[in-house]
């Protein structure tokens, strides 16, 4: 986002956005760690306004839709600056006004011998000066999984807050060097305590609480106080499973489980057994049961912080999703052949619903045939666009690779409200979840990002990949249009399907209706 624009939409922010709970309210790593875990959180509007940002090596080629170089691909080594500090060389990767926090750190292809440096307030002395490696990999004071390793990409979650001002800069020349740094900016005036050693100190309890708690395949799940019992049924071609709760309420753990007569059966009958939720007479979920809960195409077993796919199949969610008077949730099969469905015991606790309350939208979009170009970028593929007000919480990208070349240039180009430019502009599909030189291709998981399929990397095949967001979540006012490029390195045939995990203000609405002809259509076998 070019500097004029952010100040204009941090105003905008500040005028559309509810107060602070409280006049003192600051911003410490204590508070963002514990917002870290809080999953009563995400379905409210911040309480403190933030605007979501974030700092990348992409293509500096890349200026505008309509211009050349749109779909540039030399996204490394990119820094706002050279500059020398006490007789050494830095190149500055990131530099912005607070206050803010750094949320979301990922890197790619570094310099092992490389030392990071935070530079916070405006200080000639960095307040973090430490190997690249041991700071982000794990190996550090930081320990997984907030900063973690997965399929060669360095994975950093551990919040860095800054009252003024935050520069990073990187010491080796890093021609091959990709880089991603989410951060916030909070309205001027919001009180921030700056990242220290004093501060970690201060949030040891915090720390020690959120890397116990990410750890958790099986999370514990609080605020339950009633369950609705479980419905079993075979559901013939076309039928329907349905279930309603009055509110006010929130569901804060659901189940599905889908099994077939025959196992070669499975992965067309997750596709084609859709999950459907209407909140207080607003449709807000609508996806294929393997997409909704990260799986993708057939079961994958993995876990993270919101959703768990067990090797038992049974598919697991822990979204809360409040509502204020009634919900109704169904499962329907909409392939040609009948599917045994359990509709699990659902988990329901209490929601005092007021302004601040969201709805939990799922939306999901698929294409095939998508022709790609040979190295170059064919389209920016567009996930989903949002009109109203709420919050971006990730997304699933089940995909289907027609050749043996890798597919996963592609950048993601996010824009928030106004923006005429990406308020997010990214450096790869696969940086963009979390790992790094995507044609090694091998399963990970963690609590925010997972690959629980994988060997369409490289090869003919498919692919899923899942992101969700905890302090990186992208506030919107009034619109959100989320995009990837599909950029491959040779002309082939794919099959891209995005799901999209948001909340909003009742009235939002989207550009995906349900799709009953691509969740109904046979799944591709050996790429037919």
């Amino acid at each position: 986002m070019q500097p004029s624009t952010r100040l204009l939409f941090v105003a905008a922010i500040c005028l559309i956005a509810p107060p602070l709970l409280a006049a003192d309210t600051t911003v410490t790593i204590r508070s963002l760690l514990r917002e870290m875990v809080d999953r009563d959180r995400l379905p409210q509007l911040p309480t403190v306004p933030y605007v979501a940002g974030q700092a990348s090596s992409y293509d500096r080629a890349s200026v505008a839709p309509d211009q050349p170089g749109w779909f540039a691909n030399h996204d490394f080594g990119m820094y706002v600056r050279t500059e020398t500090n006490q007789a050494r060389t830095e190149y500055v990767m990131m530099d912005v006004g607070g206050p803010g926090a750094i949320v979301r750190w990922w890197e790619g292809d570094h310099d092992n011998d490389a030392v990071i440096r935070i530079y916070l307030d405006g200080a000639e002395k960095p307040a973090v000066e430490e190997n690249i490696l041991k700071l982000l990999s794990g190996t550090g004071s930081i320990k997984p999984p907030l900063a973690s390793v997965e399929s060669l990409g360095l994975n950093f979650y551990f919040p860095i807050p800054y009252a003024k001002h935050c520069k990073v800069t990187y010491d080796k020349p890093g021609e091959h060097h990709w880089y991603n740094l989410g951060y916030r900016t909070y309205p001027t005036g919001t009180k921030v305590t700056s990242y220290s050693p004093e501060e970690i100190a201060r949030a040891a309890v915090e720390l020690a609480q959120a890397q116990r708690e990410l750890s958790e395949p099986s999370p514990l799940v609080t605020g339950i106080t009633t369950t609705i019992p479980a419905q079993n049924c075979r559901l013939e071609a076309q039928a329907t499973v349905k279930t309603s709760v009055a509110g006010p309420a929130a569901i804060r753990e659901f189940s599905v489980s889908i099994h077939t007569d025959d196992s070669v059966d499975l992965p067309q009958a997750l596709r084609s057994t859709v999950v459907a939720i209407r909140c207080d007479g607003e449709p807000t979920v609508w996806a294929p049961v393997c997409d909704f809960f990260g799986s993708g195409i057939g079961l994958n077993p993995y876990h993270d912080r919101y959703r768990t796919v067990g090797r038992d199949g049974v598919l697991r969610c822990w979204w809360v999703m409040p509502f204020a008077k009634k919900c109704d949730l169904e499962l329907k099969n909409l392939g040609s052949k009948p599917v045994t469905a359990t509709l699990g015991q659902i988990g329901l606790g209490q929601w005092k619903w007021n302004r601040r309350s969201m709805l939990f939208h799922a939306a999901w979009r698929q294409e095939y045939p998508i022709q790609t170009k040979r190295q170059d970028g064919t389209c920016d593929w567009n996930f989903i666009e949002i009109r109203g007000q709420g919050l971006y919480v990730g997304d699933t990208l089940a995909l289907h690779n027609g050749s043996s070349a890798w597919w996963g240039e592609g950048d993601e180009k996010i824009w928030v409200d106004e923006n005429t430019f990406p308020s997010i502009f990214g450096t790869g599909s696969e940086d963009y979840f979390g790992y790094s030189y995507g044609d090694r291709g091998e399963f990970f998981q963690a609590p925010f990002h997972a690959e629980p399929r994988w060997e369409g990397n490289r090869h003919p095949g498919y692919v899923t990949n899942t992101r969700t967001r905890s302090l990186d979540a992208i506030p919107f006012t009034h619109r959100l249009s989320m995009n990837l490029e599909i950029w491959h390195w040779e002309a082939t045939t794919m099959e891209y399907a995005a799901t999209t995990y948001w909340y909003a203000r009742p009235g939002a609405t989207c550009n995906r209706a349900p799709d009953i002809g691509e969740a109904a259509r046979p799944i591709l076998v050996d790429g037919k």
